[in-house]
């Protein structure tokens, strides 16, 4: 299959898989009865980001991987709106949830730039 886009070359792919490295660093510090609640919901909001990208690079139409771009820009939203809960309930401090929240941006910027570029280019 010839893909437009190799999602190994692709810088987002590459930043959301650093953050899911982060993400499960940052929650191997929570507490033990979070297991199976918010560490196992963050943690698969994290790797849904760079996979969904990676998905979405073998689809055929810019349309289609716009698509899988959104819902990797959507599991960010997922795992930003988990940062903060973490923070609410005392698993983070502030300064870490703003740390956090800034590679997310970076990861949510760099989704919808390609976004706009990939459906620039199918015009």
């Amino acid at each position: 299959m010839n893909r437009k886009h190799n999602f190994k070359e692709l810088q987002i792919w590459k930043k959301g898989r650093a953050l899911v490295k982060e993400i499960y660093q940052l929650t191997s510090e929570y507490p033990q009865s979070e297991i199976y609640g918010l560490v196992s919901q963050m943690r698969r909001a994290s790797v849904s980001i760079p996979s969904n990208i990676a998905e979405g690079s073998g689809r055929k139409t810019s349309k289609e991987f716009s698509r899988f771009l959104e819902i990797a820009y959507s599991s960010s939203l997922e795992l930003e709106t988990q940062l903060y809960v973490s923070c609410d309930l005392s698993f983070i401090s502030e300064s870490k949830l703003d740390e956090y929240l800034f590679k997310i941006d970076e990861v949510q910027k760099m989704i919808s730039s390609f976004d706009s570029k990939i459906l620039a280019d199918s015009i």
